[in-house]
């Protein structure tokens, strides 16, 4: 396999991130967490500086000069978001507080009123806790019933396994474009095409997948996508549903308030139109501010060169980690090209929480534990798990001191175990 090795576009961007010119323990940071949250550019903590400093005042209602100021940049953001995803209308984009928010907007709205006992929910075993618990509650409230799609041999999304799943019964899929446990991307286009075959409406949990790669809803097809800001370069507190426009003008409110009301009487109110009328409240104005300047950042730079970068700083990474003896990655063959920039892994005889612990002293930040994915977990045999997970910032060095520090700390414990 053949790697660029250069890190040009890491090296290009660096500068833009002053969290990662740091140290922790007397080293230089090595930031691989990314799929916990990413690192904010200085566009993106300018943007949200410049509306609390300067800007700062309600949004919509205002006649005054801050409020227009402050409802033309929040609305420009909703723009940006449409077009980052390639979405047909402004109206298709409801800015919620993350993407757990956005399922559950979905739950409560669309899955209360529309499905019945009886009705089934495919769901896959990988899926992330907030694409889990809400559609456990709602079959808990509807007497749906939730099915779950099984993995591979290769540890992937069981596509036969899918399809004999699938039935006329089936009103809902919600699965996880790439999972951020096992790395794989699924093949979501064929997912979508079958569930509409069969009536089925599909969500899509795109957390891992939207900050690293293009996406194009309308040629997905989907009916619903979520993603959270703070995943994509943008703040924490902001992220987005994306719904084809004639579900969401037929999904009642989620939530009542202001905002999201045309008119209020004392018995009964109207309702706003699209896509105001799920965003009850004052939103987190200053941080969708912040999510268009993410935007506008990742757009500048082109969202096909920081996934081809990714690809190969990922494969990288797989094949350091595949040649350390005892360790386990989980998820497709590493060797395969086509997995996401992150591996969760296990080194056989050693504690995860405390590789972690030991790597944090030499300045490397990787997660540990079940990643919000305690079924998967469960069904591979383990509690936890170590994930390194890269975003377009890191580079080919880094992985060489993280791999260089892994060892080190393997050395050092099998030294104090030969002491015991």
């Amino acid at each position: 396999m053949v790697f660029l090795d250069n890190s040009t576009l890491a090296r290009e961007v660096r500068g833009d991130f002053p969290i990662l010119d740091q140290q922790v323990h007397d080293k230089p940071l090595i930031y691989f967490d990314s799929a916990a949250t990413s690192q904010k550019p200085q566009a993106v903590i300018d943007a949200l500086d410049h509306y609390y400093a300067l800007d700062n005042s309600n949004v919509h209602r205002g006649a005054h000069s801050l409020s227009a100021r402050a409802t033309t940049a929040y609305e420009a953001a909703r723009d940006k978001v449409a077009a980052f995803i390639k979405a047909r209308s402004r109206n298709e984009i409801v800015f919620t507080r993350n993407a757990s928010e956005a399922i559950n907007l979905v739950a409560y709205s669309w899955g209360a009123q529309t499905l019945q006992a009886g009705d089934e929910i495919i769901l896959s075993v990988m899926e992330h806790h907030s694409n889990l618990v809400p559609w456990q509650m709602l079959a808990q409230r509807t007497g749906a019933v939730l099915k779950h799609v099984p993995l591979t041999a290769t540890e992937e999304f069981d596509l036969e396994a899918f399809d004999a799943l699938l039935s006329d019964r089936t009103k809902l899929v919600a699965v996880v474009h790439v999972s951020n446990t096992l790395g794989c991307v699924n093949p979501v286009a064929e997912i979508i095409a079958r569930s509409h075959r069969v009536g089925a409406r599909v969500l899509l949990d795109t957390c891992q997948s939207v900050p690293h790669m293009p996406m194009d809803v309308q040629a997905l097809d989907c009916d619903w996508l979520v993603a959270s800001g703070h995943k994509m370069c943008g703040p924490t507190g902001i992220g987005f549903l994306y719904g084809k426009l004639d579900l969401l003008e037929a999904m009642p409110p989620f939530l009542g308030g202001g905002e999201m009301i045309e008119t209020v009487f004392l018995d009964h109110s109207t309702y706003a139109g699209l896509p105001h009328k799920f965003e009850a409240g004052t939103p987190a104005i200053g941080e969708a501010i912040a999510l268009g300047a993410a935007v506008d950042y990742l757009s500048g730079i082109g969202m096909e060169r920081i996934h081809a970068y990714e690809q190969d700083l990922s494969n990288y990474l797989y094949s350091q980690l595949s040649a350390i003896e005892g360790l386990r990655i989980y998820g497709p063959n590493p060797n395969r090209s086509d997995r996401a920039a992150l591996a969760a892994f296990n080194v056989k005889g050693f504690n995860a929480s405390d590789l972690a612990t030991l790597l944090d002293h030499e300045g490397v930040a990787i997660r540990v534990g079940h990643h919000c994915t305690q079924p998967l977990h469960r069904l591979l045999g383990i509690t936890g798990s170590a994930r390194a997970s890269l975003y377009f910032y890191n580079t080919h060095a880094e992985v060489d001191q993280f791999i260089a520090a892994l060892q080190e700390t393997l050395v050092f414990f099998r030294s104090m175990n030969a002491m015991d």
